[in-house]
C-alpha cells in the first residue's frame, strides 16, 4: 500500500495526555532519575507524558496560565490525568522574596480555581491528583542562599503551613492527593537524603515520589489499551489490516 493511500484509510490515533502542572520540581522531573521520566516509561505506548513545569511559578501565576494548557474543546484532548504540585515557592518568606511569596489564605484559594477551571472544561475532580510541597531543609537551602547573595528565604514550619493547606483544598474538592510532606517525613526519619539541595528533590526523593504517585496514576489509566498491536501480532501479509484499525492491542 502506497502511503498516500494509508493516509486517508487510518483513523487519526488519539494519544491520551497525562499532565504534568507545577514547577521546578515539576520541570526538573525529566531529568535522569526523575518521577516525571519515571512515569513516561511506564505509560509509554498507552500516554503521552506531558510536563509543564515552570521552575520559579506560584499558584498565582499558575492560575493564569491554566487556561492556556488545557482549553474546553474536544473532549479526547482532555488529560486522563493531571497532576498539580505548587507551593514550595508560595511559601517563600515575604520579608525576603516577596515576589515568590503567595499568601496561605490565596494559595489555597488559587488551588481550588484551578481545580475548579479544570472541571469547566471537562477534567473532573477523580482525574486531579494535587501533591503538597516536600518538607525543607532549611541547612542546605541557607547554603544555597547564601551562595546566592540573600538570607534563608524559607522555613520549614511554614513549608508545613502551605503542605497541610494543600490537604485540606483535597479533601474539599474531592481530588486525590500525595502527601510527599508526610511521607518523608514518617517515623521521624532524616529526610534530608530525599532532597539535592534543601528544596528540590535528590534521586531517592524522586524515587520515594514516583513510587508513592504511580498507584494513584494507576487507577485512572489502567482501562487504556496498548496502543497499535504487538509487532509479533502484525499481519505479516497485509500489514494494514493490523495497523489501520482503531490503534488498541
Amino acid at each position: 500500500m502506497a502511503l498516500s493511500e494509508a493516509v486517508g484509510c487510518g483513523s487519526p490515533l488519539v494519544w491520551p495526555r497525562v499532565l504534568l502542572f507545577g514547577d521546578s520540581i515539576t520541570q526538573f522531573s525529566f531529568q535522569q532519575g526523575g518521577w516525571g521520566a519515571s512515569l513516561a516509561d511506564k505509560l509509554v505506548r498507552k500516554c503521552d507524558v506531558l510536563n509543564r513545569g515552570f521552575s520559579g511559578y506560584n499558584t498565582r501565576w499558575a492560575k493564569i496560565i491554566l487556561p492556556r494548557l488545557i482549553t474546553k474543546g474536544n473532549i479526547l484532548d482532555n488529560p486522563v490525568a493531571v497532576t498539580i504540585f505548587f507551593g514550595a515557592n508560595d511559601s517563600a518568606l515575604k520579608e525576603e522574596n516577596p515576589k515568590q511569596h503567595v499568601p496561605l489564605d490565596e494559595y489555597a484559594v488559587n488551588l481550588k480555581s484551578m481545580v475548579r477551571y479544570l472541571q469547566a472544561v471537562g477534567v473532573p475532580e477523580d482525574r486531579v491528583i494535587l501533591i503538597t510541597p516536600p518538607p525543607l531543609c532549611e541547612a542546605a537551602w541557607e547554603k544555597q542562599c547564601l551562595m546566592q547573595g540573600c538570607k534563608l528565604n524559607r522555613l520549614k514550619s511554614v513549608v508545613g503551613e502551605y503542605a497541610r493547606a494543600c490537604l485540606q483544598v483535597a479533601q474539599e474538592c474531592g481530588t486525590d492527593v500525595l502527601d510527599l510532606w508526610t511521607l518523608m517525613q514518617r517515623d521521624s526519619q532524616d529526610f534530608s537524603s530525599y532532597l539535592s539541595d534543601g528544596l528540590h528533590l535528590s534521586p531517592k526523593g524522586n524515587e520515594v515520589l514516583s513510587s508513592h504517585l504511580w498507584p494513584l496514576i494507576e487507577k485512572k489509566v489502567s482501562s487504556l489499551p496498548l496502543l497499535l498491536p504487538y509487532w509479533r501480532d502484525v499481519a505479516e501479509a497485509k500489514p494494514e489490516l493490523s495497523l489501520l484499525g482503531d490503534g488498541d492491542h
